[in-house]
C-alpha cells in the first residue's frame, strides 16, 4: 500500500510502509527456509566423517568418536534398511580458576545415516568402540540358493 497516493507522505507514514515492506519480504523468504531441525541435522551429519569398507561377508562402518563412552552413542537400524549413529559430544565443566583461551575441539550432536543394501542382515549388527573408533559391523545376507526345476512325472494314459 503506498500512503503517497492519499496524501500522506510523512517521514513517519514513509518508515511504515518500508517496514511493511519487509515484513512481507521476510514473510515470502521464511516460508522457503529450511526448518531448524533440517538446518541441525545437516550439521550434524557434515561434521560426522565416516570410511565404509565392504566384505566378503559384511560391511564396515568406521567413525571416529574421540572422548566419547559408549553411552554417548547411539547405534539403530530404521525402516529396515536405514543404519543410524549418533550421540552428543558435551563440554567439559569448566573447573573452578580455569578459563578456556582456545576451544577447537566440536561439541554438540553429531549423526550419520547410511542406506544399507538389500543383502544387508539388520538382524546381525554390531558395534564397538575402541581407543575413539567406532567400528560398526553388518553382516550380509548368504546369497540365495539357485532354485532347482521341478521335475513332473509323466504318466501313461
Amino acid at each position: 500500500m503506498d500512503f503517497r497516493l492519499m496524501g500522506l507522505d510523512s517521514p513517519l507514514f514513509n518508515t511504515l510502509h518500508h517496514i511493511m515492506d519487509l515484513t512481507e519480504d521476510t514473510t515470502e523468504k521464511n516460508l522457503n527456509a529450511p526448518t531448524r531441525t533440517y538446518v541441525r541435522d545437516a550439521k550434524a551429519m557434515a561434521a560426522t566423517p565416516a570410511d565404509v569398507k565392504e566384505y566378503p561377508n559384511s560391511y564396515v562402518f568406521v567413525v571416529d568418536m574421540p572422548g566419547l563412552k559408549s553411552g554417548d552413542i547411539k547405534v539403530q537400524v530404521e525402516d529396515d534398511n536405514v543404519l543410524l549413529i549418533s550421540g552428543e559430544r558435551k563440554r567439559e565443566e569448566e573447573k573452578e580458576g580455569a578459563k578456556y583461551l582456545k576451544m577447537e575441539r566440536r561439541v554438540g550432536k553429531f549423526m550419520r545415516k547410511f542406506v544399507l543394501p538389500e543383502n544387508a542382515n539388520v538382524e546381525g549388527v554390531s558395534a564397538v568402540c575402541q581407543d575413539g573408533v567406532l567400528t560398526v559391523t553388518v553382516n550380509k545376507l548368504p546369497p540365495p540358493e539357485p532354485k532347482k526345476p521341478k521335475t513332473i512325472e509323466v504318466k501313461i494314459a
